[in-house]
């Protein structure tokens, strides 16, 4: 289990990433504009407890909110492992804060490969669980995506295509879309699904076989990039997408994109990851 293994501490100062009290609200809009979470509030808890039906037990709108407000809390400021384990305990109610806290968490901060993988595909198990609970949550899907298309990414690609992760990749972003069409992040990962499927298996094949085309890797990455032009991870990806599908030709253009992601002013912890894997790349 992810949570019995070592959980490396954020690497950064996070006193700016506190959100107490009110402040969450606040900076709520920003903190999410890449992945439209809603904000848990009491109308919110019960709107999934209502939708949850009998999954639900016996959940209490406030207690559900508050619980869910910390989670994110503790996301936001860094504190990845208690934000997986207070998400876990909320089953899949607190699936979304989990999957990403354990997923951003695993990207970038265990070096292990297995472990990465076994955190990857633990994270999908548990946005599994939220799929069948909360099918209308665009985040069930798009969280289930995330973790599906990192674990595939640490794999090879014959591994990958033979256990078909492409097709289950791309029904979850699809849905995702579907539920909620300004998805930032959904976008941004359904770009690289058709740019990294052209830049393994070349743009016929991957055409052929998986509908993978150029022009809707560029399109779903402009989108992305409109919808959150403050978001490191998006000109991150922006940057991704080009080396993947010109390689070379488009070097400069995508060491831009990296550039603007690193001079980005980060929101919370996982947005100065974001910044600091750009600075990297560029070193």
């Amino acid at each position: 289990m992810a949570a019995k293994s070592a959980w490396a501490p954020f690497p950064h100062d996070a006193k700016a990433y506190a959100y107490a009290g009110d402040a969450l609200k606040k900076a709520w809009p920003k903190l999410h504009a890449g992945d439209a979470e809603p904000f848990p509030d009491a109308k919110r808890a019960q709107a999934l407890i209502d939708a949850a039906g009998k999954a639900a037990k016996s959940a209490k709108a406030d207690t559900l909110a508050t619980a869910l407000q910390d989670a994110w809390r503790a996301f936001h400021r860094g504190d990845f492992k208690a934000a997986f384990d207070a998400g876990s305990e909320l089953g899949p109610f607190g699936a979304s804060v989990a999957v990403k806290a354990i997923g951003i968490h695993a990207t970038y901060l265990v070096d292990d490969d297995g472990e990465k993988l076994k955190r990857f595909e633990q994270a999908a198990k548990l946005a599994e669980t939220a799929i069948k609970t909360l099918p209308d949550d665009a985040n069930s899907h798009y969280r289930h995506a995330f973790a599906l298309g990192r674990y595939s990414q640490g794999l090879s690609i014959a591994k990958a295509l033979k256990q078909g992760i492409a097709g289950k990749v791309r029904e979850s972003l699809d849905t995702a879309l579907e539920l909620a069409p300004k998805h930032a992040e959904a976008h941004t990962a359904l770009a690289l699904y058709h740019a990294e499927i052209i830049g393994k298996i070349g743009a016929m094949i991957g055409g052929l076989t998986y509908g993978a085309k150029a022009t809707e890797a560029e399109s779903h990455i402009k989108t992305a990039l409109k919808l959150t032009p403050d978001s490191p991870i998006a000109h991150i990806e922006h940057g991704n997408v080009l080396m993947l599908l010109y390689g070379d030709k488009k070097e400069d253009a995508a060491a831009a994109a990296y550039e603007k992601a690193a001079k980005l002013k980060p929101q919370d912890a996982m947005e100065a990851l974001d910044a600091a894997y750009a600075k990297e790349q560029l070193e």
